[in-house]
């Protein structure tokens, strides 16, 4: 008994004796022919415990790499000495410490703009590189070969000396691989997307040059069409001898139901008063990509306006589309004007749009007598219009657009009893979000109208003034042959569903029946909110006129909602 005791202590001290030696934290510190600064210390992030030996040697193979992509090119391990039983010095010759590099090019390869990207010093034969840069730099010369369809492509240095004068020097080589083209398109999740908008609209087209970076923007361009929406990223399948790309689409429901409700304090009455409007949407219901517009305004002083409009994008797959549309506006038991227009568009690329087009007015008089001062009389006319618009989408869901430009121009004539007039219309309207940070932007607006002609009639001037045009003032009280608005909006974004912002709107206007010139202003603050119903806005606005003095009763308050089924 007395020996299994014996025995059994000995194998416990034996055991701990063990597990102590293994337990035992190894060191390891640097050593150089000279003196190194605490900034390259810093950078080599050297780790000086560790476990076992087999991790000291790891991480002296690390140490050495390190020093060669800092510039010590000449470095080697001297040796891996063990000082006693937990300390190790990691003995390394330094040599030179070079700090750039000469780097010969062919212009086949890189211009010099793209070289740009990662040089300041740029020749016809060769570039210099801040030697800790080299991975960074060339990474991103074989981003920009594999944007130009090179997938595959390789850049490397070769060929690295050293000059007499001690200038290092390489040579830049690239392998291209095979160049891809887009052989394929598959969409994934919407099988009834309509292609032509990934042809047209995004810029995919089969035979173009595979580029996974302009791939990614296209994709999210589609975001904009409200219609679908992508799940994730495109995907290319790379086969011998085919490139295939593969879209993930999801459609979303995006018929939009808006009405606005404003009140207002009539200025004679001092009675409260009402004034809105409804507008429905029907967009890509056959799976065409097709838009049905239907829009009412009503001011609640007897001014209606009606407007319909329908849409045919890319006729049997063409960058060609048709669009024809009508509007009726009538003033209390004054007039009532029709307009018709009917419009082909060519796509020339995702963001840019042209067309020509016929537009027809017609117009009645109402009065049973003449106003002195008010000429409102029947007339007919006719244009030939043609214009444009520019597109820039973002990837914001309240503001998916950043840039857009509108501009239309109309020759033709008016007929009136007796006579006939050339008349010749402008009309513009851009706008731009300056995103200041995620949270922050600015949106700036201008819209701009003029009618060139000899005379003019109260009821073929332009209409403006509202929500969507200077807020402060009713929907189209305003008339004018010639004016410009310039809308501005700071706003802040606390989250992907609330902003706020302000409102400053200046306006500048015409009216040649009645010899008037005049400046409007207006100032206000507005609320945004997405809910389950759709965004919610709540506007209020004060307006007034260069000679006007400032009244509460000229504030007007507007509410609209935008309803997505």
């Amino acid at each position: 008994m007395k020996r299994f005791l014996y025995i059994f202590l000995y194998l416990n001290m034996y055991t701990c004796f063990f597990f102590g030696i293994n337990a035992q934290e190894l060191t390891l510190s640097l050593k150089t022919e000279k003196p190194i600064s605490e900034g390259i210390k810093d950078s080599l992030q050297m780790q000086t415990t560790f476990e076992d030996f087999n991790s000291i040697k790891n991480e002296t193979d690390t140490l050495y790499l390190k020093l060669q992509r800092m510039g010590f090119i000449e470095s080697e391990l001297l040796q891996l000495k063990k000082e006693n039983d937990s300390s190790y010095v990691a003995d390394f010759f330094l040599g030179k410490k070079y700090r750039e590099i000469k780097v010969f090019y062919s212009e086949e390869d890189f211009t010099k703009k793209e070289l740009q990207r990662v040089a300041s010093e740029i020749t016809e034969t060769y570039f210099i590189l801040p030697f800790e840069t080299i991975p960074r730099a060339l990474g991103m010369l074989t981003a920009i070969r594999n944007q130009k369809g090179n997938a595959f492509a390789r850049v490397k240095l070769t060929q690295l000396e050293k000059g007499e004068n001690g200038v290092l020097s390489a040579n830049l080589l690239v392998d291209n691989g095979t160049i891809r083209t887009v052989d394929s398109i598959v969409v994934k999740g919407y099988e009834k997307f309509p292609k032509s908008f990934l042809k047209y609209y995004a810029g995919v087209r089969k035979g173009r040059v595979f580029n996974q970076k302009k791939l990614v923007a296209q994709n999210e361009n589609l975001n904009s069409l409200g219609f679908v929406s992508t799940i994730k990223p495109p995907e290319a399948l790379f086969r011998k001898d085919s490139t295939v790309v593969y879209f993930y689409l999801e459609k979303q429901n995006n018929n939009l139901f808006d009405g606005i409700l404003g009140f207002a304090t009539d200025e004679e009455t001092q009675k409260l008063t009402f004034n809105g409007y409804l507008n429905l949407e029907l967009n890509n219901n056959l799976n065409y990509g097709e838009q049905l517009l239907i829009n009412y305004k009503a001011d609640g002083e007897e001014q209606v306006n009606f407007r319909t409009r329908l849409t045919l994008p890319y006729i049997l797959g063409t960058p060609f589309g048709l669009s024809g549309e009508l509007k009726i506006f009538k003033r209390d038991s004054t007039f009532i004007t029709t307009e018709q227009q009917i419009r082909t568009t060519y796509q020339i690329d995702p963001k840019s749009t042209v067309y020509v087009g016929y537009k027809r007015y017609e117009s009645s008089n109402l009065l049973d007598e003449a106003i002195a001062g008010v000429p409102v009389e029947d007339f007919k006319s006719k244009f030939f219009i043609a214009g444009g618009t520019y597109i820039k989408p973002q990837n914001r869901k309240l503001f998916p657009v950043k840039t857009a430009i509108f501009l239309d121009m109309g020759i033709g004539s008016r007929k009136r009893e007796g006579s006939s007039e050339d008349q010749f219309s402008v009309e513009s309207r851009i706008s731009n979000i300056f995103n200041l940070n995620y949270k922050n932007s600015i949106f700036v607006q201008n819209s701009t109208s003029v009618l060139f002609s000899e005379t003019y009639l109260v009821n073929e001037l332009f209409r403006f003034g509202g929500i969507n045009s200077i807020r402060g003032f009713n929907e189209n009280s305003i008339d004018a042959s010639l004016y410009s608005v310039i809308n501005t909006e700071y706003r802040y974004l606390f989250n992907e569903g609330v902003f706020i912002h302000s409102i400053i709107d200046v306006a500048y206007f015409e009216n040649e029946t009645a010899a008037l010139k005049e400046n409007l202003y207006s100032f206000g603050l507005g609320l945004g909110l997405s809910t389950k119903a759709g965004l919610f806005r709540f506007n209020v606005a004060n307006g007034n006129s260069q000679n006007g003095n400032f009244s509460f009763s000229n504030t007007k308050i507007h509410i609209s909602i935008s309803s997505k089924f």
